[in-house]
């Protein structure tokens, strides 16, 4: 590897571990998050560790199938016609959540 590569490699690399860091931290107080919700949801909502576990589970599921699609939609065809997709195919259940 010459020296410019490696320049260019040590430059990236400053530039993104700190934002991956930063990245990891937030993934881990969300899912710390849901860990403390669910010491008191549980009980009001009547369910078991293994119900808790199953509804977690399908929140990532729905991610991890939809978030590459969704990535090469918006590669293709830019931010604002994805939102302005996005709120009209799918308003509904926005509308439901946010009440």
């Amino acid at each position: 590897m010459d020296m410019a590569a490696r320049r260019a490699s040590r430059k990236a690399a400053w530039r993104l571990i700190p934002f991956l860091i930063l990245c990891f931290l937030v993934a881990y107080l969300d899912r710390v998050n849901v860990g403390f919700a669910a010491l008191t949801m549980n009980k009001e909502l009547g369910l078991t560790a293994e119900m808790f576990g199953f509804g977690a589970g399908i929140f990532f599921f729905g991610y991890f199938i939809f978030e590459v699609p969704s990535n090469l939609i918006l590669e293709r065809v830019g931010v604002i016609r994805f939102r302005v997709l996005d709120f009209r195919i799918f308003p509904r259940p926005r509308v439901l959540v946010f009440r």
